[in-house]
């Protein structure tokens, strides 16, 4: 008899456990696509998630063209229902675009109505951003000015902060940003 019920003990005690780890990695998984924005900005498809640790300097060089800018910061465009209809281009010939060249570690905008601009001298950092004060991946410009690296892979890099004036002055803070070929 107390077989039986050292085994219905533990047997109870196993199950319970098994229950409480499959709640535990359901919660997990559930959370991990909560931070994560999917959709479909003019025919590219993108997803956007906060990069987890340093990005390489070398991953942000090349030239990127602005495909959409939104009225917002990163954490509006997680708990917006609908962001991609939020992100808009006033580019009716040609694009914006930032150019970065990292090895000498200066960027440029440049604008669609063809305005000439200056490089700009910049570093990147991995820590506490202290516009945010939030451990992420930031560029610093101009001693004072901070821009986010929300995340960069071959095709697409999300940016959030002042990063083209013409754009800010109507309330944009978020950019996506496609890498042109």
């Amino acid at each position: 008899m107390k077989k039986i019920l050292i085994l219905a003990s533990v047997a109870l005690i196993l199950n319970s456990c098994v229950v409480s780890t499959a709640a535990k990695v359901v919660k997990g998984a559930v959370n991990v696509s909560y931070k994560v924005v999917k959709g479909t900005v003019n025919g590219i498809s993108w997803a956007v998630s906060k990069a987890k640790g340093k990005i390489d300097e070398d991953r942000v060089d090349g030239t990127w063209k602005v495909v959409g800018a939104y009225k917002g910061s990163f954490e509006d465009f997680t708990n917006d229902q609908n962001p991609e209809s939020s992100f808009t281009s006033d580019c009716a010939e040609g694009f914006d675009q930032i150019i970065f060249k990292a090895k000498k570690s200066k960027f440029k905008p440049v604008h669609c109505s063809a305005e000439k601009e200056d490089w700009v001298k910049y570093s990147m950092e991995f820590g506490k951003n202290p516009v945010t004060k939030e451990k992420e991946n930031y560029i610093e410009y101009n001693s004072n000015n901070y821009i986010s690296v929300i995340d960069v892979n071959n095709k697409t890099m999300v940016l959030e902060g002042n990063l083209m004036p013409k754009l800010a002055f109507s309330g944009a803070k978020l950019y996506l940003l496609e890498k042109v070929k």
